[in-house]
């Protein structure tokens, strides 16, 4: 039980981001003093660090939030053999190469998704789809709706040390996810890991006239 509770804490803190232990136990449904014992016992570990947040009244409110090596605890799809496997390819076949085997990958990854959405009546159903693949990829995606819009939310990103080594699949993500959807919707990334945020989020706005799925 203990260990299960601990999964459930990196967990919320990944998806959902710092927050106070009070805050944890309430949506774990776990005792607060359950929930102080974990993250004490991970901030010895160097798992998660907090930081004591003034409010506007009252005491500071302790926010807990993972450190690089909490989010290391999630699968990052084996990123040193990934990365030596870039630089090999770099080395070998210049940009060019590196630039085939980003479109290569997402030209075989749109086919997998276009077939998966073939059923989908509208754009809410290819985007709840779209969702759930990727978080069988590892993305931990979720889908919230905002203002007549989708945020396709995703919490983790699988292959993030391939990212990091070579943008350009970031670039070929964004791409693919317009070609799937469709000339019915738009698609913006409003946050990215890479560039400091703590996951990476895109916006899906149907075109005037398409159908939201309500």
């Amino acid at each position: 039980m203990a260990d299960r509770t601990r999964t459930r804490l990196l967990n919320a803190l990944k998806s959902s981001g710092p927050q106070t232990a009070a805050d944890l136990a309430d949506n774990l449904n776990v005792t607060s003093v359950a929930v102080r014992q974990h993250l004490d016992g991970m901030h010895g570990e160097g798992l998660v660090d907090f930081e004591d947040v003034k409010g506007s009244v009252g005491r500071p409110k302790r926010v807990w939030g993972l450190t690089a090596a909490g989010h290391q605890q999630f699968p990052d799809s084996h990123s040193t053999l990934i990365v030596g496997l870039l630089e090999g390819l770099s080395d070998l076949y210049g940009e060019d190469g590196l630039e085939n085997l980003i479109a290569h990958r997402e030209a075989k990854t749109g086919q997998l998704y276009k077939s998966a959405m073939s059923g989908a009546q509208d754009l809410h159903g290819r985007v709840e789809i779209l969702a759930d693949l990727r978080s069988r990829e590892g993305y931990m995606a979720e889908v919230i709706r905002e203002d007549g819009a989708f945020l396709l939310v995703e919490n983790h990103c699988s292959i993030c040390a391939a990212a990091t080594a070579c943008q350009g699949f970031c670039r070929s993500e964004l791409t693919l996810f317009k070609d799937v959807l469709g000339p019915e919707a738009t698609v913006e990334r409003i946050e990215h890991l890479l560039s400091g945020d703590r996951r990476c989020m895109y916006r899906i706005t149907p075109c005037e006239r398409a159908d939201t799925g309500k």
